[in-house]
């Protein structure tokens, strides 16, 4: 085996490291994102509780059809505004950001910057 670390791995070693320090609370829950070559995935979770709150993600059936013919930046900012509706609506305004260990850049930082235009604040 190589001594060096495939690419997946080390995300995966980046996102353990952050997640020793980050961590959501119910008052301000875990805005987690996962990010596939295809699509785009993000979760709003109560750590404490171990529960999943919100979550929208590409593949969602009621945002699939509004996502035809868009980019994959295009397509995280509308999960990025839709996360942030379901969140609102159930009265969630604080976020604590994971990033999942991926750069700050492209898809995440999208679905980021969408996320506080609909009202979360983190």
């Amino acid at each position: 085996m190589s001594a060096k670390n495939s690419r997946s791995e080390a995300r995966i070693h980046r996102h353990a490291r952050v997640r020793k320090k980050v961590s959501g609370t119910p008052t301000r829950p875990r805005l987690s994102v996962y990010r596939s070559l295809a699509e785009i995935y993000a979760q709003v979770i109560d750590d404490q509780a171990g529960r999943t709150l919100v979550s929208a993600s590409s593949i969602d059936h009621e945002l699939r059809a509004k996502m035809n013919g868009m980019k994959k930046t295009e397509q995280a900012r509308l999960i990025g505004l839709a996360i942030a509706e379901r969140a609102r609506a159930m009265g969630i305004q604080q976020v604590v950001f994971d990033r999942g260990g991926y750069r700050y850049m492209g898809r995440v930082k999208a679905l980021a910057d969408a996320a506080r235009e609909g009202g979360l604040e983190f």
